[in-house]
């Protein structure tokens, strides 16, 4: 008897929970609809009690919703996913940047874990992980069927331990395996905030989180203050990260009033439009945009608004190809679905989810060949030798010496720094023209 009696609490406890989730799924959907989700409720609510009450083992009511729940969120798309409150804390610490791991950003690609980028100064890139990476295995676990959850789970852990992955790279058609040791990844959203030569400025952007939009203000200030006059902003492996400071960061640079990005799902509700409203953005800078396979999400928006507007000139190689939005909607108990809720579109009215954004110019990443010195001539007379002493130029200094060696090894940069140095040639060619009579 007390047996039936626990039954009947936890099934009508289940009922409860269902019905308050119903509740909250169907305030969005029209009347017929709603008839047709409570019938198929009905065989939800049959199947658990079966399992109640016929499995062999006591089953948590609440380990059966939650398994639930991951299962239907997994069924709708790679990006959305049932978290657990402990899971949901931990993307608000993603948020924040400090995190203990190996400093790669994943995703779900044709069913596999796959690596969008590892972050630049990090465990996962110093030990050559690439954009594209499929994981297989972590210690020694095949990865098939795991959510990304149980994916960052395994790979995070505390700073001076070990992970052992296996990746897929398929352009090589190889197996590659890493042993990298975690460390406290803490992500600065910008990187690298500098004058190259010529009154050209570089800033390297990492990730687009809270304090994106202050910290790159900061960085123009300085910047404008060292006589920048162009500049190369580098989005190169930037996973993305909050839409609205993507959006923040790209007006700095868009006259008011342009079109950012527009989202649209099915929920007319969850249409917007974002445009440019920043009080006084940088328009008069000539700017080349940094991109390659591991720029996603907010790059993608950037580059895409950039690349419309013709504000800035796209240089490297195509990018990622991720145009769903996803929504974090908190539940009571502390946990949280995420839901992708919309997809977002240039302001062209272009879709680039599973297209990417191709660059203006395509620029494959390899180091430039350096120039051979020039062979030694044994055969000159002393008046030359004394000529040639005479003209000789000043040796670099160590900051032109890592500049040069910074251009040997990036020819993205390098042709990035090149074709600023041509516009602004052919601007003084355009303005002297302009003068004569």
């Amino acid at each position: 008897m007390r047996k039936f009696f626990f039954r009947a609490f936890v099934l009508i406890s289940m009922g409860f929970f269902l019905f308050n989730v119903a509740a909250w799924a169907l305030s969005a959907i029209d009347h017929s609809k709603k008839t047709e989700t409570y019938k198929e409720l009905e065989l939800f609510a049959d199947a658990l009690a079966t399992i109640q009450s016929q499995y062999v083992d006591d089953a948590k009511p609440k380990d059966l919703i939650y398994g639930a729940l991951t299962g239907m969120l997994s069924g709708l798309d790679p990006h959305s996913q049932f978290m657990t409150p402990e899971e949901y804390e931990e993307l608000k610490v993603d948020t924040e940047g400090k995190f203990g791991g190996i400093g790669v950003e994943i995703t779900m690609k044709d069913n596999l874990i796959t690596v969008i980028t590892p972050i630049e100064g990090t465990p996962a890139w110093d030990a050559g992980m690439q954009t594209n990476d499929r994981i297989v295995k972590i210690d020694n676990v095949v990865v098939k069927n795991f959510t990304l959850s149980d994916a960052v789970k395994r790979l995070r852990g505390k700073p001076g331990t070990e992970v052992a992955i296996v990746v897929l790279r398929e352009k090589e058609g190889k197996l590659h395996s890493f042993k990298i040791k975690r460390a406290m990844i803490d992500v600065k959203d910008i990187k690298e905030a500098r004058i190259l030569e010529d009154h050209i400025g570089y800033l390297k952007l990492v990730e687009f989180r809270e304090d994106t939009p202050q910290e790159l203000d900061k960085a123009l200030g300085e910047l404008r203050a060292k006589g920048m006059d162009s500049l190369v902003i580098d989005l190169r492996n930037n996973p993305g990260g909050l839409l609205d400071k993507a959006v923040q960061v790209s007006e700095r640079f868009l006259a008011k009033g342009l079109l950012v990005v527009s989202i649209k799902g099915r929920d007319l509700k969850q249409n917007a439009e974002f445009r440019a409203s920043y009080g006084k953005p940088q328009t008069d800078l000539p700017i080349i945009l940094l991109v390659n396979g591991g720029s996603a999400s907010g790059s993608e928006i950037m580059a895409g608004a950039f690349q419309d507007h013709k504000r800035a000139v796209l240089l490297g190689a195509k990018t990622f190809g991720k145009g769903s939005v996803q929504t974090v909607l908190p539940l009571a108990d502390g946990s949280a679905l995420k839901l992708t809720t919309s997809k977002y579109f240039t302001p062209s009215g272009r879709t680039i989810h599973n297209i990417g954004i191709s660059p203006d110019i395509t620029v494959d990443q390899e180091e430039v060949a350096r120039p051979k010195e020039p062979a030694k001539d044994t055969q000159k007379d002393l008046g030359q030798i004394f000529e040639g002493m005479e003209q000789e130029q000043k040796p670099k200094t160590d900051e032109q010496k890592a500049l040069s060696d910074l251009y040997f090894s990036d020819s993205q940069l390098a042709r990035a720094v090149d074709l600023l140095k041509s516009i602004k040639v052919y601007k003084n060619m355009i303005s002297v023209s302009s003068e004569k009579p």
